[in-house]
């Protein structure tokens, strides 16, 4: 599979978007706020997971991160010189609801209000994620997303701050990545809570979609204006060979990557074949009669990420041992293939082509909403150069493919309504510590100084022409 640069690409006035098209950033509260003991904020997940010795490279932390709780009002003047007209931002559940039930705690609920404030007062407007994977301690301790209570517990959360913020906030975002939090939590272990059960980990996938829409069915009760979305991680999923065996192989990964959640969210319900696949692992019992109807609650939008391919083969002489941890079940025999593109920092594949494939997939496929790329960007080994400037050629040029491949998928009908880069700040990167720098916006951890780098005043020409300039 070739990347999108390969194609022939829009010219002239067709490199512009639409007009109204929105543009911004995206961030997640862990990764950037700090301040994981201030105003009454609880422990997450993620605080107890990144202060286990061996779970974070070179023991790395939130503690501090990019400091955002207290310097938001720098960051908003950051976003505003992007030219942004969105910011995706994540609410700590911790911070607002520390036990994960109960009333709000109004100290660490008057953060987000200052911070929507403040977008509003420089014509940005907030798209609010409820969700970007920092379950309440508490929460985990009485058995986290594989129990069906916190999916109640999550809707009732979502209630509690929508009331609070939705005269100022209009679009809402219930989850991010549920696949992220269900598999590379309960199954791989490699995020928090840092789990190897399987059985667990399809739960926890269902728990999720369930509280997801027992939220959208809250929230729409209480304010039929508010616009109620999810995001996904979604990838194309390629087989290497046109054998029936490498066939069969990037069936069973699409359909746990991507088909076990589009399929219920927008179809109504759950692909058989998945089931089928997983049988070994469970029976699907925690699936009960009315759930498909609640998760399958319409929706105003749908928020896709996208960052790379997956290219499969199967390999049963590959295969992993039945005990090694994987975040993909039943699937030991399946091997994933480089297709030999460029790389970014985190070992994926620049393929912007597959970004045109995701978002024709998902309108082609689906009674879908508008879409907006809620996530799009790539880490690079970045420095600060001797003029003191961040010099991120390759940052310019990946977004330089993938707007263009939007345009692509915009000119052959799909109706994708914006796009949000990921990250407004270099930040936290989960098992990865502050060894990957994602942000448009450079941080210095140790004087937590912002440099804007060369990407960021291409991006501000992006957003003010609302068209795609040429990479110098």
């Amino acid at each position: 599979m070739t990347d999108s640069t390969a194609q022939t690409p829009p010219t002239g006035a067709a490199l512009r978007f639409p007009d109204g098209f929105a543009w911004g950033t995206a961030t997640a509260s862990y990764q950037i706020e700090g301040a994981v003991d201030e105003d009454g904020r609880g422990p997450s997940i993620w605080d107890t997971f990144s202060h286990t010795p061996g779970k974070v490279l070179a023991g790395d932390t939130g503690d501090v991160a990019d400091d955002h709780y207290h310097r938001y009002r720098e960051d908003v003047e950051l976003l505003a010189e992007l030219g942004c007209t969105h910011y995706r931002f994540s609410v700590a559940w911790p911070r607002v609801q520390p036990d994960g039930r109960g009333a709000l705690n109004e100290r660490g609920l008057d953060f987000y209000q200052r911070l929507v404030e403040t977008l509003l007062e420089r014509g940005i407007q907030p798209y609010v994620t409820l969700y970007h994977w920092d379950l309440p301690q508490p929460l985990e301790d009485a058995g986290g997303w594989p129990e069906r209570d916190t999916a109640a517990r999550f809707a009732e959360y979502a209630q509690l701050v929508h009331q609070r913020l939705r005269d100022r906030v209009r679009r809402w975002t219930t989850l991010n990545e549920p696949w992220c939090s269900a598999f590379l939590g309960y199954a791989g272990g490699v995020h928090a809570p840092g789990r190897t059960e399987p059985a667990a980990a399809m739960r926890a996938a269902h728990h999720l979609l369930l509280g997801h829409g027992l939220a959208v069915q809250a929230l729409r009760a209480s304010d039929a204006t508010s616009r109620l979305s999810i995001t996904l991680n979604l990838y194309p999923v390629d087989p290497v060979s046109d054998s029936h065996a490498d066939a069969e192989a990037a069936r069973r990964i699409d359909g746990q990557m991507n088909r076990l959640f589009l399929d219920p969210l927008l179809a109504g319900r759950y692909p058989g074949d998945v089931l089928d696949d997983v049988a070994e692992v469970t029976d699907g019992a925690y699936i009960r009669d009315g759930d498909a109807t609640i998760i399958g609650s319409p929706l105003d939008a749908l928020g896709v990420n996208y960052y790379t391919r997956h290219t499969v083969r199967a390999d049963p002489d590959a295969g992993r041992i039945a005990s090694e941890p994987s975040e993909w079940i039943a699937a030991g025999d399946i091997e994933f293939v480089d297709q030999g593109l460029p790389k970014t920092a985190m070992g994926w594949e620049i393929d912007a082509q597959g970004l045109y494939d995701v978002l024709t997939r998902v309108s082609r496929d689906y009674d879908a909403p508008p879409l907006y790329v809620t996530e799009n960007g790539a880490a690079f080994d970045d420095v600060v150069a001797g003029d003191g400037q961040v010099h991120d050629t390759d940052r310019v040029r990946y977004l330089h493919s993938h707007f263009r491949s939007a345009l692509r998928a915009i000119a052959d009908g799909v109706d994708l309504r914006g796009y949000l880069v990921w990250s407004l700040l270099d930040n936290f990167e989960w098992a990865f510590g502050y060894s990957r720098r994602f942000g448009l916006i450079y941080i210095d951890y140790e004087t937590q100084a912002r440099i804007p780098k060369d990407s960021a005043r291409w991006y501000a020409r992006v957003t003010r022409q609302n068209a795609v300039p040429d990479v110098d």
